[in-house]
């Protein structure tokens, strides 16, 4: 029997109440009867949330079991007590753990030795999951911080350059606001310094006498950075920069030569670096090119030959961004007047995400044909007729991305990640004298996990306008074309953000039940560069949308899945995108999740108060100032269009502490989809009462979410049981 077939109704709660709100812009009046939601303490609000995670548990009880198979599928294939591989720091190598039946990581170090033998001194301790660590010190139990608390995260993690100490974020109620606290590692003491409500990020000074962090203006935009002095009152500390465009995001970093605090200002078209040499702070900062020049560039100082320069990451005159070196002395001149050399020469056919350096290397992230990739450089002839051409790690997959992990500045190696669809996570160490490769660590997946029994491929489906749009396709093998298998699509498809084709544990529970997992790297993502974000953005936000309904098409006529058993699944910008499919082609999807669902985003984006809202100015338009933009996002934003049609299965699940999404935008579209739909499928509203945008925390609470998500996709799909292992029956 189906789950359609044993579905018993759930009475629909009551219509949640009506109070009519007008705005009116650009001569146009929109009355919102659901804008009362946004008063997030009233007792009516609480109770109208508590109400619909009642309804939307009776809704999916027969849903429990299925749920349980699946988090006991993801928890049997997950070492659960396990280490990272150490990474060095100076005289000690960090790692982290965790243990089994435990939510949280432990941060932990041993003692690094200085032999000589760089091979030697630069190769990372063995470490084994369940067994003792010799001489290993605990730095933090994320176990024993979260006891007795209703939700745990930390926001960022420094240790001074001598090792004797550490600071630490921690978030308690999943608003992305931290306190910063002080650990002498020495006596395991806390010291009494606590700075509370800042944001993620944390760096001492390479003194350690002081400490430099981040804090958000009341629309929760990173606007401040501090510093504060060991051992002085809070209400000391200083603002070393202060930002006040309501448009620009702050944040910063300390260069890789610890030499430098890196401030950097902007937004996703145009950037500011200023800078504070750390050994002479009282000097205060500099301003390296103006934001006036209107370019989008990342910076990191380097001393070649003697002589200071930065290495830029720029789009002057390079869509896909470039790499040029240039003299500090240089940046003092007009910018028409400044002489940049090319280390990297743009590139139509690949996008330039960064560069970072080490003492000997330039290390560049890149993206080709959809797939992030790094190359290193010597920064022997750098910039000159010697520079030599870029090496990079040779894998043999098709569709895999690899990507930095740490670099730190005096090591002979790098620290490489790698995965594909079917293949868990690797470590590699890449040796920068040789690039030979060598690997550290494999993410084990239990329970007789063979990547052979999956196929990965990339697929191309037409837009209407005839761009081609790519694929990551993975399924199990042995599946037969045969028209009949359910899929799920998954995309994001905005702030150039680009969904690598990555290896999920939890991914795999829908892979055994013969459902095809799809990515679809629309546009407004980065996988095909700036211009495929470009294509996605502003006024031409709507090709996001109508690109994951074209892929969609596609694969309803591929041979490989049944056009009427698809599913969608997105989150953030990717869950307005779910919000405009529905309401696009609501047909094609027999179920949609959209997590924590930027749903209500017009009226979100007209209110420059709200949290973030003023950041999004670059990537929607500005619709408080211009009419045409707020005339396009009224067309295609969710809340606005839900219309008189036959919804598919539809589950919005958010966080009542989101400080990204607020919470407001899923409940209201629930309630105007609930009652505009001429439908019968069920349409459910999952709130987390003690989650932040990620959702709970601890990795088991995580798991259970996931599980949540994908039990409601699979029984929509019907497609609830595990295939037998050498054949797409069901068992």
């Amino acid at each position: 029997m189906t789950a359609d077939a044993a579905r018993v109704p759930v009475p629909v709660p009551a219509p949640a109440r009506k109070v009519p709100f007008e705005r009116t812009h650009h001569g146009d009046t929109v009355v919102d009867p659901y804008e009362w939601m946004r008063e997030k303490e009233s007792p009516e609000l609480l109770e109208y949330l508590e109400r619909e995670n009642a309804y939307t548990e009776a809704v999916t009880q027969d849903q429990a079991s299925l749920r349980e198979a699946i988090f006991t599928e993801i928890k049997d294939r997950t070492q659960e007590t396990d280490l990272s591989v150490p990474a060095r720091k100076r005289g000690w190598w960090y790692y982290s753990r965790t243990e089994e039946g435990k939510q949280y990581g432990i941060q932990c170090r041993v003692a690094a030795e200085d032999t000589g033998d760089l091979a030697r001194d630069w190769t990372p301790p063995e470490v084994v999951p369940g067994r003792p660590v010799a001489g290993e010190q605990v730095m933090l139990d994320g176990n024993e911080l979260a006891e007795g608390k209703p939700f745990f995260s930390l926001g960022g993690l420094s240790v001074t350059e001598d090792g004797t100490l550490l600071a630490y974020c921690e978030d308690n109620a999943g608003d992305e606001r931290f306190t910063l606290r002080i650990k002498d590692l020495g006596t395991g003491e806390l010291l009494p310094d606590e700075v509370p409500n800042i944001f993620y990020g944390v760096a001492f000074s390479p003194d350690g006498t002081r400490v430099y962090y981040t804090v958000v203006d009341d629309s929760w935009r990173p606007y401040q950075v501090r510093s504060h002095t060991l051992g002085t009152p809070v209400t000391d500390d200083v603002v070393v920069y202060q930002e006040d465009d309501v448009a620009m995001w702050t944040g910063f970093e300390v260069s890789a030569d610890r030499s430098e605090l890196l401030i950097s200002i902007g937004c996703s078209e145009y950037s500011e670096y200023r800078v504070l040499d750390l050994a002479r702070p009282e000097d205060g900062l500099r301003t390296l090119i103006p934001r006036d020049e209107r370019i989008l560039y990342d910076a990191e100082p380097l001393t070649i030959a003697g002589v200071r320069h930065y290495l830029l990451t720029h789009d002057r005159d390079a869509r896909n961004s470039m790499v040029s070196l240039v003299a500090v002395d240089q940046l003092t001149r007009p910018l028409a007047e400044q002489e940049w050399a090319t280390v990297v020469p743009h590139d139509d056919a690949v996008r330039v995400n960064g560069a970072s350096v080490t003492s000997t290397h330039v290390v560049l992230s890149v993206r080709k044909d959809t797939i992030e990739r790094v190359q290193v450089i010597p920064l022997a002839g750098l910039a000159t007729s010697d520079q030599q051409l870029p090496a990079e790690p040779d894998f043999d997959e098709e569709l895999f991305p690899c990507s930095l992990a740490t670099a730190e500045f005096a090591s002979p190696v790098i620290r490489l990640s790698y995965t594909s669809s079917p293949t868990p996570p690797r470590v590699h160490d890449y040796v920068l004298a040789d690039g030979s490769l060598e690997l550290r660590k494999e993410t084990e997946v239990r329970g007789g996990y063979d990547p052979a029994d999956y196929v990965a491929e990339r697929q191309w489906a037409p837009a209407a306008d005839g761009t081609l749009i790519p694929l990551s396709v993975i399924r199990r093998a042995g599946l037969a074309q045969d028209g009949t298998n359910p899929a799920v699509v998954y995309a994001y498809g905005s702030y150039e953000a680009s969904m690598d084709p990555g290896f999920s544990v939890a991914r795999l529970s829908l892979l055994d039940r013969g459902i095809v997992y799809v990515t679809a790297h629309i546009r407004g993502g980065g996988e095909m560069g700036r211009s495929w974000y470009e294509q996605g953005k502003k006024l031409a936000k709507k090709n996001t949308f109508t690109d994951f309904v074209d892929a969609t098409s596609y694969l309803g006529t591929s041979g490989w899945v049944d056009p009427a058993r698809i599913a969608a699944i997105g989150g953030s910008a990717g869950g307005l995108l779910m919000g405009a499919v529905a309401n696009l082609a609501p047909e094609k999807f027999r179920s949609i999740v959209a997590q924590v669902p930027f749903v209500d985003a017009l009226t979100t984006i007209l209110d420059p108060e709200l949290p973030l809202s003023a950041l999004e100015w670059e990537e929607w338009g500005n619709p408080i100032t211009d009419p045409e933009v707020y005339r396009y996002m009224k067309e295609y934003t969710p809340y606005e269009n839900v219309r008189a049609v036959d919804y598919p299965r539809i589950a919005a699940v958010t966080s009542y502490n989101d400080t990204r999404v607020l919470y407001v935008e899923p409940a209201k579209w629930v309630a105007r989809l609930r009652e505009t739909t001429t439908g019968s499928e069920p349409i459910v509203l999952k709130t987390e009462m003690d989650g932040g945008h990620g959702g709970a925390s601890g990795r088991y609470s995580r798991w259970r979410d996931v599980a949540w998500d994908y039990a409601f996709t699979a029984d929509a799909l019907g497609a609830t049981m595990v295939l037998a292992r050498s054949t797409s029956s069901v068992e």
